[in-house]
């Protein structure tokens, strides 16, 4: 792939996927599309280059496109996956046909597979082409006002650091590099986890301390269950590990530290927990499963151990807080 040209589909025209889209569509060496399934949102963004759904006082680049045709995959030499994580894989062997055979694939997605594997893992057994995980501490309303934004590559072709900080160059997004691809995928969904554990401890307390306390169990455990799944330590310290659990963990404008508050507070209810976010909750049940530790009385994960009993039944969440700490 030459590194001077890119022809860019992001599948997804959601928040994150217009901000990604808007931002590189500034690049004149990069043709960008969105590409939607969303009719009134592809429209919207060609006639008024406005994206009326989700940033509807925004006003676009003029040369970001839209499109529905899942044709228009076969020109793109990279192709970033911003859609929900249930829906990711099936997506992508739907339109599979449609992939040039050496296009890279970027999943943006943070969750499991239907088939309770990480994204990568899933589309890596079925898709010939790259695949590679993009993930890093970012809101796409900051990204979309061109504040500095920052994302992992994950990937197990070393060439693909160049191709990316290339392509990222002379924008607000500044990228790292790992081949951990797993790890990375990993972080994405512990940090949502971790997160909501988080606001249920500030839920509970106002305090600088514990929440820093908190944060150093919660750190040291994500570190302990990444290490366990085959995910390499060094991964924690880049901005898909420290930097996206510290965002999604700390800020009010996270969708899984907003659940935790919720919880916290005890309004928390199997329909509000629908309505906020469905990754973090899914996601424990799938670790705690696996790793078989929600009824062990010696347990290594006591915070994953706790939010499994969380969401499993009748919890008095009044002592999550002492529960955790003196584990």
């Amino acid at each position: 792939m030459e590194n001077s040209s890119h022809n860019i589909i992001i599948i997804g025209a959601g928040s994150i996927g217009t901000a990604l889209g808007n931002t590189l569509a500034k690049k004149r060496d990069c043709q960008v599309k969105l590409l939607s399934i969303e009719k009134d949102v592809v429209k919207s963004i060609n006639k008024t280059r406005f994206n009326t759904k989700y940033f509807p006082n925004i006003k676009l680049n003029k040369f970001l496109k839209a499109t529905s045709d899942v044709r228009d995959l076969k020109d793109a030499n990279i192709v970033f996956l911003a859609i929900p994580s249930n829906v990711t894989v099936d997506y992508a062997l739907s339109v599979i046909e449609h992939l040039q055979k050496d296009a890279i694939l970027l999943n943006m997605a943070k969750g499991f597979s239907k088939e309770q594997k990480t994204i990568t893992e899933s589309l890596s057994t079925a898709i010939p082409n790259p695949v590679c995980s993009f993930k890093g501490p970012t809101f796409a309303r900051e990204l979309i006002n061109k504040l500095p934004t920052a994302f992992t590559v994950g990937s197990e072709h070393i060439e693909h650091d160049a191709i990316f900080s290339n392509l990222f160059s002379d924008t607000p997004v500044h990228v790292d590099f790992t081949t951990d691809v797993k790890g990375v995928e990993l972080l994405s969904i512990l940090k949502n986890i971790y997160a909501i554990a988080t606001g249920i401890v500030d839920a509970h307390f106002n305090s600088a301390n514990l929440r820093f306390l908190f944060l150093t169990k919660a750190f040291n455990e994500m570190k302990d269950i990444l290490l366990k799944y085959g995910g390499k330590e060094d991964t924690m310290f880049k901005y898909c590990g420290y930097g996206d659990f510290s965002l999604t963990a700390l800020n009010d404008l996270s969708r899984n530290r907003t659940l935790g508050l919720l919880i916290g507070k005890g309004f928390f209810s199997d329909d509000i927990s629908d309505k906020v976010v469905l990754e973090g909750k899914i996601a424990v049940s799938v670790f705690c499963d696996e790793i078989s530790i929600s009824r062990s009385k010696n347990c290594k994960y006591p915070i994953m151990a706790e939010l499994y009993k969380v969401f499993n039944g009748s919890y008095d969440v009044s002592g999550f807080v002492n529960n955790v700490i003196k584990s």
